[in-house]
Parts: structure tokens; C-alpha cells; sequence
């Protein structure tokens, strides 16, 4: 009898956040191909969510997306919760505009999702076990977590920038235009920290290892990668039998034709030229033998209207149509117009019940999960001889490999699988059986959760010692407070004494609700002399050394939490034995080293861009973040360790939101306290590198300097204890 979870839960079953930002994703007739974003990752997601639901070591599976209210979609993507069953759901947490947005352009809003998941899973009254995302989007967002919260990250890529961007060069693209489109900068930065700081990276094949993740520089760690192919819905993709095909789907096809009962030769993708749509109905339409033997089928999406379609699917579809004219094959191809997500199981054993094949024309192809369905519905199947489609022919063996840039050897292959019943019902067979064995979700989980028991057992003893100090520890240390002011010291709340009284007046007032800490660069030693030396009150909460130290009240309580949190491969000596080498970097007194931070004095003609600096400490193994301020001081902190991710885990360990916290900078060290969910006050005095700010949401820009700034930032939030300052 199999163990599963409806049977018996094992004794400690585990809390999954899986995480896919982009795309219209629900657990029901999900809109694949309605455009470039919903496609096989969304069906990847919300398949493995349920699957691993299933499972008897799993309590529950949260898929964190986002919640889209436009009228141009379903009110599902508005709903903040769906249950998809077994422990498994939906969320969906609110993330820039409204409105649905392509990928692309969901860049600039990711700090929110991180700052809203982190209340969200406050709300939670328990962190997950593990973090898995899903491309890069949701990567950097898993990434964050990850660091703020000390839980292991597993990605999976699905597809990645840099290959990406090769081949759009390649075939003739402008650099500068795709970096317009597609924001590929950004992108490939978030890959590379992604591959160096996930424990485990999901692959489906070697091929996407070697060839694809190896163009990176931070692919240097191949015991963190595992090859597990996708599983597909066996409930859904299985062989005809005997089981009637569905009138409906049927009509959709055999109404183009002439010859309806002639084998079908099937394609299904989105209208995009790298799958190669041309070429497939190049080969067909210059092979009289093939239209002879069989009819062609291709689902290329849906569409109203083909002039309503982007420019893009617009120039794919009409070329197809031309093609098809050109070559007179009306009456031999079915081109429907609207193919729910419930009729694709019915084409692909249509085409298998008429002794038919599958075929995917793209010029590349990094796994072919279309390849899993034909194999799993009996129908042997023609594919790219590049990326994922030769393991998948390898342990089918129920379909051939071409070069897709060539139409007449996608036509050869074709005849070949056609002309052959013995060959085609041996290959029909030998997918069914190939897929039981190496693709059904049952096979996938099992391989998942091997490596995830092997995971989390490596990372138990600091999972366990975070999750006690975080979870477990000592209560908040200001449970009545409803907002908290955090300013940074110098040239922000220090530099003006009129207003600098004013604000500290005011401020001793609101005790009972509003929580007062500094965040700065100084040593917790020279914060609390410079403050005493300007008649400042210690804060209740005092950040210091850029984010690498955090004490409480007058007692000055170090936050040992913090501490074990941003110890995670910080290597002080190493990393200043390093920089040692550098003219342009200069060692400051030794009273502002500590424990968990290096700093230099900087000279900007004389050092190393950041880029260069942190090429040259990754080549070493060394992992730290490096904060430029002011033109002339780098600071060299742990990767966990900053003023903003300092903020971001005092949010989640005082149950205080986000959009509570008022913060105050001038300067680039205090950028990521600015950024995200947090309202920022910037003072008028702030340095240059701030200006890039500007047109960043709740972000405001002071006229007055100092602390004068602040008061006037307070009063342009207009909140009900800010705005009588």
C-alpha cells in the first residue's frame, strides 16, 4: 500500500512557499498560450503545487503570485486566495499597478512582493521550510527571503537570460533595443546571485547544466544542481483506448478538412518565430508525398481576431496564412481558432487515434513538455535536436530528433515515423511506458523530496537555531507600537539643533505608539557619543555598522538573532587580505572595523568599479556586499547584512508592517531602507547617488535638510501621529 499523506502524515511534515510572480496563473482551465507569459510554467507550478500537496512529508504548498485586477482578465486573478486542495493554495499578494503586466516590467516592483510576503508569512504563525522559485523574477524574490529569513532557496530557472540574449544577437538583434524590451541587464544580474546563493537548483535536463547555466560566471558549484524532469498529469495525457474522443474537439478540426480520417500530423505553441511555425508548414507544403499521408493540425494559441493580436503573433499569423495560400493546402490544415486548455488532451489522442504524430518545430527547445504529453497519449512525436527533447527520446523512445532549421528534415522525419505501422505502434507503446516510469508527477515528487530530505537535513542545526531565535525567542520588544521612525544620524537627523529639538520633542510624546531607531554607518559605540553629544534620548532600537549590528534601548541588548542570521559565509580576514592588494581602497581606524564589517576609505579614480570588485572576490569564493556612499567610503558587509534587510527582519519579528515604518536618508548606504514598502523620507541635503530615486513610489523628497527634512516628510504623510510635528 503506497504511504501517502491521506493515509498517514509523516511525524514533521513540511511547509513549502513555492513562488511564480509572473503570468495569468489559477488552478482551473489555466489560459495557456493567451500570450508569451502563460505557458508550460504555469502548468509546471500549479501541477508540481498539487503533486507535492499529495505527498505524506508535506503539511502545505502556498504558490505566491500575483493578484491582478484589470478588466481584461478574469476576476480569478483577483482573488487573494484559491484552494487547489490537499493543503495546497493560491496567493496572490498585490504588486505595482493593478493591472496585468508582462514580465518585463514587473522588475521595479519586486521589493514590494518581498515586503508583503514577509507579513504575509508573519501572518502564517510559521515559517516555511524551504523556498522554491520559479524563473528569475521570482528568484530575486526567494532570494530576499531567503537572506532575511535564513530558509533554504530552491530555483528553477525554466529559461535563462543570457542564452536568451546570445541568440536574439545572433539572428541580427540590437543590443540596446532588447535591452529596452526585455530588461536583460537586470535579469542576468539577478540569475548570477540567484546560481550562487540557491542550495539547490532544479533542472530538467544536463544539457540546460551545461549549456545554459554554464555560460554563467557564478556556475561553478555543479553539486547544487539536480537534473529532475517535470511530471505531466497522466490523468489528464493518456492514450484513446477505447474512450470516445469528445465531439467538440473533434469539430474543431475536421471542419478544415477534406479527408478528415487521414492521419494528423499535430503542433501546438505560441505564435512566436523561434517555434518555428514556418518551417512546419514549409515542410509539409513542399512535400506532396507527406500531404499525401497525412493533415496537418496546428493550435497556435487563440485568437479573436488577428489584427487584435501584439505586432509580433500579428506578423506569425499572417505569415502563416500566406504560407498557406503559397503552397494551396487548404482543405489539408486545421488552424482553429479558440482550443480550451480541456480539449488539448482530446487532440492529442484525436491525432493518436488516427495514427498521427506530434510534432515541435521550435529551433530550440530546453525541455519539451509537449513531447511528455504526446509520449504519455501514445503518439510518437519529431522535435529539435537541441536542449531538453533527446533525454525525453532517451527514455521514451517513442520519437526523433532533427535539425528544426532544416524543413526538409523535419518532412523526412514525418514520412519516416508515417510509412512504418509496425515502427509507429511500437513507438506509441514504448511513450505510454516511458512516461509512467520517468515523467509522471508521482516520479517527480519522489525524486523532489529525496533531495529536499537531503537538503534540509545539511541545513537542520541552522534552521533550527533561527527558527528558535526568530520564532521562539524573546517577546517583541515593543508590542505597543502601531509605526516606527528610523532616521539615519549624520547629515539626516543630525546637522540642524532647532529642528533637531522640535522633532526629539515631539517624538517623547508618541512613545506609547511609535517606535524611534537611528540606522547608520557609525559603530553602536560613536552613535550612542555623537547622540548623548546632541541631547538625543537612546532610540529604542539602534541599527549600526550599515545594518551589521542591531542593539535594543539604553541597555544597548545586541540581537544575537542578527548576529547567527548574517554569520552565513561571512569570511572577515580572507575578504581583507583580498582588498588588500587594491591602491584605491584604504583601510579606515581600526574603531570602524567590527566583527561584520570592513571599511574603506575609497578613492574614486583610483578603485575598481563594484562589478569588478565583486568579480574578483566571487573568483575567489569569497561572498560579501559592497556599499558605496558618499563618493568615498566602501563599507564590506556579510550578504545578509544591510540597513534594509535589518528593517525588513525587524518588521517580521515585531509583527509590524512594512508600510509602518517611516524611514530617513541622505545617503546611497541607506538606499535599500528607501526602497520597497517602506515609506522614505529623503532630506533635502541627500548626496547625488539618491537621485535615482526620484521617481520611485512612496519615496519623498524633502525641500529642508536635516531634521527639518524629516518633520516635512512627516507632514506630507499627513499620518494622524506625524502631522502635528
Amino acid at each position: 500500500m503506497q504511504n501517502t499523506k491521506q493515509q498517514q502524515k509523516s511525524e514533521n511534515p513540511i511547509y513549502i512557499l513555492m513562488i511564480s510572480m509572473h503570468g495569468l496563473i489559477r488552478g482551473h482551465d489555466m489560459e495557456l498560450g493567451r500570450d508569451a507569459d502563460t505557458g508550460g510554467q504555469v502548468t509546471y507550478v500549479v501541477e508540481l503545487t498539487k503533486a507535492l500537496a499529495r505527498h505524506h512529508e508535506v503539511e502545505k504548498v502556498d504558490l505566491l503570485t500575483r493578484l491582478i485586477e484589470d478588466p481584461n482578465v478574469s476576476l480569478d486573478y483577483a482573488q487573494p486566495e484559491e484552494s487547489l486542495g490537499n493543503g495546497a493554495r493560491i496567493v496572490r499578494l498585490p504588486c505595482g499597478p493593478r493591472r496585468y503586466l508582462r514580465k518585463e516590467l514587473l522588475w521595479p516592483y519586486l521589493n514590494q512582493v518581498v515586503d508583503r510576503s514577509l507579513h504575509f508569512l508573519r501572518q502564517q504563525g510559521r515559517l516555511p521550510d524551504l523556498i522554491h522559485t520559479h524563473y528569475a523574477d521570482a528568484g530575486y524574490v526567494g532570494q530576499q527571503l531567503s537572506l532575511l529569513l535564513g530558509i533554504p532557496q530552491v530555483h528553477t530557472g525554466h529559461s535563462l537570460g543570457r542564452p536568451k540574449l546570445e541568440r536574439m544577437l545572433a539572428s541580427g538583434r540590437k543590443a540596446h533595443a532588447l535591452e529596452k524590451q526585455f530588461n536583460f541587464e537586470r535579469r542576468i544580474n539577478a540569475e548570477e546571485e540567484i546560481i550562487k546563493h540557491a542550495s539547490l537548483i532544479v533542472t530538467s535536463t544536463q544539457q540546460e547544466i551545461d549549456q545554459q547555466y554554464g555560460l554563467y560566471t557564478n556556475c561553478n558549484h555543479s553539486s547544487r544542481f539536480r537534473v529532475i524532469p517535470p511530471g505531466t498529469d497522466t490523468s489528464r495525457f493518456s492514450p484513446p483506448l477505447r474512450k470516445k474522443i469528445q465531439p467538440a474537439a473533434q469539430q474543431l478540426v475536421d471542419k478544415f478538412l477534406i479527408d478528415p480520417e487521414k492521419p494528423l500530423i499535430f503542433s501546438i505553441s505560441r505564435p512566436d518565430a523561434r517555434k518555428n511555425i514556418k518551417g512546419l508548414v514549409k515542410a509539409y507544403g513542399q512535400n506532396l508525398e507527406l500531404q499525401e499521408a497525412a493533415n496537418l493540425l496546428i493550435v497556435a494559441g487563440t485568437r479573436s481576431d488577428i489584427r487584435e493580436l501584439e505586432e509580433s503573433e500579428q506578423k506569425i499569423m499572417s505569415e502563416l496564412l500566406f504560407d498557406i495560400d503559397r503552397y494551396d493546402l487548404w482543405g489539408k490544415v486545421a488552424l482553429p481558432k479558440h482550443v480550451g486548455q480541456e480539449e488539448v488532451p482530446e487532440l492529442y489522442r484525436l491525432a493518436a487515434r488516427r495514427r498521427g504524430i506530434f510534432v515541435n518545430p521550435a529551433f530550440t527547445e530546453p525541455f519539451g513538455l509537449t513531447l511528455i504529453e504526446a509520449a504519455a497519449s501514445g503518439l510518437p512525436f519529431v522535435a529539435p535536436d537541441d536542449g531538453g527533447p533527446r533525454d525525453i527520446v532517451a527514455n521514451c523512445r517513442s520519437g526523433l530528433v532533427v535539425d528544426t532549421l532544416h524543413s526538409d528534415e523535419i518532412g523526412k522525419a514525418l514520412l519516416y515515423i508515417l510509412q512504418d505501422r509496425k515502427r509507429w505502434r511500437q513507438w506509441a507503446n514504448n511513450g505510454i511506458a516511458g512516461v509512467w516510469r520517468h515523467y509522471s508527477w508521482a516520479a517527480h515528487v519522489e525524486k523532489y523530496m529525496k533531495e529536499i530530505r537531503g537538503l534540509l537535513r545539511r541545513d537542520k542545526k541552522r534552521l533550527r537555531r533561527q527558527h528558535a531565535i526568530i520564532q521562539h525567542g524573546e517577546k517583541s520588544y515593543m508590542p505597543l507600537v502601531e509605526k516606527a521612525l528610523i532616521s539615519d544620524i549624520d547629515n539626516t537627523l543630525l546637522g540642524d539643533r532647532r529642528s533637531l529639538k522640535q522633532l526629539t520633542a515631539w517624538l517623547k510624546t508618541q512613545r506609547t505608539k511609535l517606535a524611534f531607531g537611528i540606522a547608520t554607518g557609525r559603530t553602536i559605540e560613536s552613535a550612542v557619543a555623537v547622540l548623548t553629544k546632541n541631547q538625543v534620548n537612546i532610540p529604542d532600537v539602534l541599527i549600526t555598522s550599515v545594518g551589521s549590528e542591531i542593539h535594543y534601548s539604553k541597555k544597548l541588548v545586541p540581537d544575537l538573532g542578527w548576529t547567527a542570521h548574517i554569520r552565513h559565509q561571512w569570511r572577515r580576514e580572507a575578504l581583507a587580505e583580498a582588498l588588500a592588494r587594491f591602491s584605491g581602497l584604504e583601510l579606515q581606524a581600526s574603531e570602524n572595523q567590527r566583527e561584520f564589517k570592513l571599511s574603506y576609505l575609497a578613492t574614486p579614480d583610483s578603485m575598481p568599479p563594484l562589478n569588478e570588485l565583486y568579480e574578483y572576490l566571487h573568483d575567489l569564493k569569497l561572498h560579501a556586499q559592497l556599499i558605496y556612499s558618499h563618493e568615498e567610503f566602501l563599507d564590506v558587509l556579510p550578504v545578509r547584512a544591510s540597513k534594509g534587510h535589518a528593517i525588513r527582519y525587524l518588521a517580521y519579528k515585531w509583527g509590524l508592517p512594512l508600510e509602518n515604518f517611516l524611514v530617513a536618508g541622505d545617503s546611497g548606504n541607506d538606499i535599500e531602507m528607501l526602497v520597497g514598502d517602506t515609506r522614505a523620507i529623503i532630506v533635502g541635503n541627500h548626496s547625488p547617488e539618491l537621485a535615482v530615486l526620484r521617481d520611485q513610489e512612496q519615496i519623498y523628497f524633502a525641500q529642508s535638510h536635516n531634521a527639518a527634512g524629516i518633520i516635512e516628510g512627516l507632514q506630507h504623510y499627513g499620518m494622524e501621529e506625524f502631522a502635528h510635528v
